[in-house]
């Protein structure tokens, strides 16, 4: 904790609280206070685990910035952390650093080779405005639209939200060349019918290898498809939490964070329940 910070810690009372083990975790992956930093910055006034615990709040509850409990920092200082994180490339950072821990711990490579795309349109709030809402004819929904990819473990690997109007095709011919860039070994993707003739391009422009899964011609009803379950189990997950459940951002962009946020979440609590796991097994075999 910050030297400077001198207010007494609050006491940890919500369901989306950061625990020790997750701070633990998390902390060393955020920037450095500007204050300890050589161009330097005012102190800090609040401590950063505070300021996690009030997003992480914001995300899972899904409650206006101003109606943040009493008991965490104000709301203005909360949402200035959340909108630099999210303009800095914070979350990101934060966000690739948790997937590449969760997948050396379970023996994997710590780069994926291989990834799932998908989309999710959603409802948009009044807050959006007309310039990045749009009317998805095939789901009926007036407001934005989801894109994910996602590893083979189902983990974020990047997200990108538009009107719901952009064709899947399309966005995935803006956001895989960015995830191509980022992730050299990707050699494989995987998605549904809305990308069918994006095989070329891929092999051609990215040198990947994209392939098409798709519905058996007399399925009836619902049936679990290979592959593509492993993304639609992932937009499972971040519609638990209850801000993602309705697009209400002015930005695009902030509606990506509280995705990624709720994966942050999620990642975090997934490698702190592992570490405490090997702690009390450790205690055990000693004990005994």
């Amino acid at each position: 904790m910050n030297a400077t910070i001198t207010a007494l810690p609050r006491r940890r009372r919500y369901p989306s609280d950061t625990t020790d083990t997750e701070w633990e975790i998390l902390a060393p992956l955020l920037p450095a206070p500007a204050s300890t930093t050589p161009t330097g910055g005012h102190p800090e006034a609040h401590p950063r685990q505070e300021i996690v615990d009030a997003i992480r709040y914001v995300v899972d509850n899904g409650c206006k910035w101003r109606a943040l409990p009493s008991d965490f920092p104000p709301w203005k200082t909360v949402y200035g952390f959340f909108a630099r994180w999210a303009k800095n490339g914070v979350l990101e950072y934060v966000r690739d650093q948790l997937r590449r821990q969760i997948r050396v711990d379970a023996g994997r490579c710590a780069r994926p080779v291989t990834a799932i795309i998908d989309s999710q349109s959603v409802k948009a709030a009044e807050t959006v405005s007309r310039d990045t809402r749009g009317f998805d004819g095939a789901k009926l929904i007036n407001g934005r639209k989801r894109h994910l990819i996602v590893d083979t473990k189902g983990l974020l690997m990047t997200v990108k939200v538009t009107a719901a109007d952009v064709t899947d095709r399309d966005a995935a011919r803006e956001l895989l060349p960015e995830m191509r860039e980022r992730n050299p070994e990707l050699t494989l993707i995987w998605g549904d019918n809305g990308y069918t003739g994006l095989a070329d391009w891929a092999r051609n422009e990215l040198d990947l290898t994209f392939k098409v899964v798709k519905k058996p011609p007399n399925q009836v009803g619902f049936k679990v498809l290979p592959r593509r379950w492993i993304v639609e189990r992932s937009l499972a997950w971040l519609m638990r939490a209850r801000r993602n459940a309705r697009d209400y951002e002015r930005l695009p962009e902030h509606s990506e964070a509280h995705i990624t946020w709720a994966n942050i979440t999620l990642m975090t609590r997934r490698l702190a329940r592992a570490q405490e796991q090997r702690q009390a097994a450790e205690a055990s075999s000693i004990a005994a």
